[in-house]
């Protein structure tokens, strides 16, 4: 590993720490291949190992994601095609199709981690993203309005479990100071979905009146049928876990679940132990990461669902409203890869998401403040900034707070659930009566911006520094007291050895 990986990996205190017994015993049941190396040596490896990851799991798994939020707000872009009209629509019809999707999407949400434990990643995986293209090309054949519900309420169940799915995954493959990089590179897919949505919806509905069918029903079974044909191929480019990694050397399959035991994230394989999922749901920080990731979503839902019809109320329409969406998105892209970057460099997880979120909230102020499409339009820039960065590092974040694969995994279902159950917020804010200001909408984002993603993020930073405090004095260090050696690797991260990312 090199320095710099060493150096924000633990802090200097925590390394001069013995090893708890657990990860002893990890350790020697995985005897170390590179024994007798030099620290240059072993720093190449690490290296290379790592460019190795990052070839086989961040591409594919970002496509994915690209494919998912592609197909969960392509309806924007539908319903600028005329969608509305097509199914005899009104009202708030559309805010109910989107609706149905965020609830079905949050139910599910919080087992789908343990699912993905139980049947392992490539079953998991493979079999949801076969599902939601299916239902996503037979969107495109909805006659009416009920169709329309019945297919997004299926549709939200079957994307839930990727989300969540991927950053556990990730982590079972990352150092802490790692994941926050490939957690934004894999997230930076949102924001090139809704970039690159843009510029396919304004082609795709140039194919009005093929076979039949309107443009805005080739959006759903062109796009559709591409996540069903990246399904198909899911068997072969998704991998379980690093000890049956068959692109990885049997040293290289070693390398990976030591470093990951080092960083203290604990193994990978713990057993489906329950006392692991009870303890995600006492642990005060999964409350603390809801609060950050409904702060998060509610604004990332709101702008990637109605960027279009914000646009259009500014005056444009058809394919120069379609059009207008793409640089905002890929704005956003670029900067969640640097906020990722940054973050992992500095392990200041809580400042990223402070400093990204003001320069989100001034965007929507300008939104609110001004009827010039000119000034509104940079607002919706500056939104981008601030709205996607911060979705990605709040996981990376509550990944390196949660020790234990298990406990980890149903804490992110909680976080990613609750958050996306406030997409029905979401779902409901931009009200067609109020265009072209949608006071509502943007008071809503704003609101949720500042006070549960500025200030959960400001609360659980000085929160998890004053816990952190406390155990460097001394202060907890009775609290694995009377326990045995199994309890104590139950409590996970609450031990008096472990200290929080800030």
């Amino acid at each position: 590993m090199s320095a710099r990986a060493d150096r924000h990996s633990i802090s200097d205190e925590e390394s001069k720490r013995p090893l708890s017994t657990d990860v002893e015993k990890l350790l020697a049941s995985l005897p170390d291949p590179d024994v007798g190396k030099s620290q240059e040596e072993k720093t190449a490896i690490d290296r290379k190992l790592v460019r190795k990851l990052d070839i086989q799991l961040v591409p594919w798994l970002s496509l994915l994601y690209l494919l998912s939020f592609l197909d969960r707000t392509n309806i924007g872009n539908a319903r600028l095609a005329g969608m509305e009209e097509g199914l005899g629509m009104h009202g708030t019809d559309y805010n109910m199709t989107l609706t149905v999707f965020f609830i079905a999407y949050a139910v599910c949400e919080p087992l789908t981690n343990a699912l993905l434990k139980r049947l392992t990643p490539r079953i998991f995986f493979t079999a949801i993203i076969l599902t939601w293209g299916t239902i996503m090309t037979l969107t495109g054949l909805c006659t009416n309005y009920a169709g329309l519900l019945v297919a997004r309420f299926f549709l939200g169940a079957a994307e839930a479990g990727l989300f969540p799915g991927v950053n556990f995954y990730l982590s079972c493959w990352y150092t802490g100071h790692e994941i926050g990089l490939r957690s934004a590179m894999f997230f930076s897919a949102a924001a090139l979905a809704g970039s690159f949505g843009g510029l396919l919806a304004a082609a795709i509905a140039l194919m009005d009146g093929v076979a039949g069918l309107a443009g805005w029903a080739w959006i759903f079974i062109l796009e559709g049928l591409a996540t069903v044909l990246a399904g198909a191929f899911c068997w072969w480019m998704v991998y379980d876990w690093p000890d049956t990694a068959g692109f990885l050397t049997p040293d290289e399959r070693i390398r990976v679940q030591r470093r990951i035991i080092l960083s203290k994230q604990n193994n990978t394989a713990e057993g489906f132990d329950k006392r692991h999922i009870y303890e995600a749901i006492k642990d005060w920080k999964t409350y603390g990461y809801m609060v950050i990731y409904m702060g998060c979503l509610t604004p990332l839902y709101a702008f990637s669902l109605f960027l279009p019809t914000i646009v259009a109320g500014m005056g444009y329409n058809g394919t120069m409203a379609q059009l207008l969406t793409v640089p905002p998105y890929a704005c956003g892209a670029v900067v969640t890869v640097i906020a990722g970057f940054f973050s992992d460099y500095t392990m200041m997880r809580g400042w990223t998401n402070i400093s990204t979120t003001a320069i989100g909230a001034l965007g929507f102020v300008m939104l609110l403040a001004t009827e010039n499409p000119k000034v509104q339009y940079a607002g919706t820039f500056l939104g981008a900034v601030g709205i996607y960065p911060s979705v990605s590092n709040t996981l990376s974040w509550a990944t390196n707070n949660t020790e234990g694969a298990l406990k980890r995994a149903f804490a992110h279902g909680m976080i990613a659930g609750w958050g996306n159950l406030n997409g029905v917020v979401s779902s409901n804010i931009y009200i067609t009566s109020q265009k072209p200001r949608y006071w509502t909408g943007h008071a809503v984002v704003l609101s949720y911006q500042v006070l549960f993603l500025l200030g959960g993020s400001l609360f659980m930073h000085f929160g998890l520094k004053r816990e952190n405090n406390k155990r460097r004095t001394g202060k907890r260090d009775n609290m694995l007291e009377g326990l045995t050696e199994e309890e104590k690797l139950i409590k996970g991260d609450n031990r008096p050895d472990f200290l929080y990312t800030l």
